[in-house]
C-alpha cells in the first residue's frame, strides 16, 4: 500500500510541474513584453528568456515566510543579539573597519555616512562579502513575478535585472538571494540601478568583487534616505524603576511598517529624556535639541535604547528593529 501511495503521489506530480512549467513559460510572453515596453534591449531579451525555466525551490522558500498573526507574542531581543552580535562578527568587522579605514573615511566625507554603519550593513548583509547567495537572479525573479503573491514587485525586479544587463554587467554577475538581492550590499536590482556607485575608480559599480564599491554604494544609499551627519543612530539606556510610560506614548501611526514604528515612545528632546531620569549606559549624550524616541526591545528593567532620526534611515534598509538595533551596535562595536 505504501508503495502504491508513492507511485501515486509520483504520477500526480509530475503533470503538475509540467503544467506549472507551461504555465511559467506562457508567463515569460508577457514579461518579455513589459520588459521590451521598458526599453530593454533585444539582445539581451535574446540572450535571456530562452534559458528561463521555473524555479519550484523559489516557490517553496517564498511560501514558507511566516504570515503575519497579529496576535503573536513579540520575542525578546536578547537572543536576536547574542546571534547576530557574535565575537566571530565583531571581530572580523574590525579587521574589515581597520583594513579599509582610507576608503572609508573618504565615503564618509563625501556622505556623511560613518565608516562604521557602512561596516555593519556589509557585515550583517553578507558576513562582509563572503555570504551573497547562489540563485540566478532572473530566473529567481521570474519565478517570483509568476507566482503571483507579489507580482508587480518582482516583475519590475525581474525588469531591472535586464536594464542592469543592457548596463554592463554580466549575466554571471547576477546571483544573490531567492529574492532577489545581489552583491555585498545585498540591493535589489532597482536599488542597483538608482544607487550603486563606482567607488574605486574604474568606471563600474562592481558590488559583487569591489569592496570599494560595495562600501560606496551603501554610503549613497543612506544618504539617500537622509542620514543626517554628526548624530548617532541612538545609544543604549537605563530607565528608572519609576518611570511613568504613560507619559511617553506614541500616538502617531506610521503609514509603513506598523507593528516596527508602533514599539517606539513619541519623540522627545535628548534634554527632556535626561530630566525624565534616562541614563546613558554605553557614550556621552548629544545635543539637548537632538529628538529620539525610547523603545524597550526585552520590556521594562533591562537594557534600552534612545533612536534618532538616523535610525529610521537603518529601518529604511530593513524595517526591522531588532535588525536595526543589531546593526547600530555593531557599528559602535567594531570603531572601538
Amino acid at each position: 500500500m505504501a508503495a502504491l501511495a508513492v507511485l501515486a503521489s509520483v504520477a500526480g506530480a509530475a503533470p503538475a510541474a509540467a503544467q506549472d512549467e507551461a504555465g511559467f513559460q506562457s508567463y515569460l510572453l508577457t514579461l518579455r513584453a513589459q520588459a521590451e515596453a521598458k526599453g530593454v534591449s533585444r539582445a539581451t531579451l535574446d540572450a535571456v528568456m530562452p534559458t528561463l525555466t521555473l524555479n519550484q525551490r523559489v516557490v517553496e522558500l517564498d511560501r514558507q515566510q511566516p504570515g503575519a498573526n497579529p496576535n503573536a507574542p513579540i520575542p525578546d531581543f536578547a537572543p536576536y543579539k547574542a546571534q547576530h552580535l557574535s565575537p566571530a562578527l565583531i571581530a572580523s568587522g574590525r579587521n574589515a573597519y581597520l583594513s579599509a579605514r582610507p576608503r572609508l573615511q573618504r565615503i564618509e566625507a563625501e556622505t556623511g555616512v560613518p565608516e562604521s554603519i557602512m561596516v555593519a550593513i556589509w557585515g550583517h548583509e553578507t558576513s562582509y562579502g563572503r555570504v551573497m547567495g547562489g540563485f540566478d537572479l532572473p530566473r529567481a525573479l521570474a519565478t517570483l513575478a509568476y507566482e503571483g503573491r507579489r507580482r508587480g514587485l518582482f516583475a519590475d525586479e525581474f525588469i531591472a535585472s535586464l536594464q542592469m544587463m543592457d548596463r554592463g554587467v554580466a549575466r554571471s554577475q547576477l546571483i544573490g538571494s531567492w529574492a532577489g538581492a545581489t552583491g555585498g550590499p545585498q540591493f535589489l536590482p532597482s536599488v542597483y540601478l538608482r544607487l550603486a556607485r563606482d567607488g574605486d575608480g574604474d568606471g563600474r559599480a562592481d558590488i559583487w568583487s569591489s569592496q570599494a564599491d560595495t562600501l560606496a554604494s551603501i554610503g549613497n544609499y543612506f544618504a539617500n534616505a537622509g542620514w543626517r551627519p554628526g548624530q548617532p543612530w541612538g545609544m543604549a539606556v537605563s530607565v528608572p524603576p519609576t518611570f511613568d510610560r504613560s507619559q511617553i506614548s506614541n500616538r502617531l501611526l506610521s503609514p509603513r511598517c506598523v507593528k516596527v514604528f508602533a514599539r517606539h515612545s513619541g519623540w522627545k528632546t535628548m534634554a527632556e529624556w535626561r530630566s525624565l531620569g534616562i541614563a546613558p549606559l554605553t557614550r556621552t549624550w548629544p545635543g539637548d535639541t537632538v529628538l529620539a524616541t525610547l523603545i524597550e526591545p526585552d520590556g521594562p528593567g533591562k537594557t534600552a535604547y534612545l533612536l534618532t532620526g538616523n535610525y529610521r534611515v537603518i529601518l529604511d534598509y530593513n524595517c526591522s528593529n531588532f535588525y536595526a538595533l543589531s546593526v547600530g551596535l555593531l557599528a559602535d562595536a567594531v570603531e572601538q
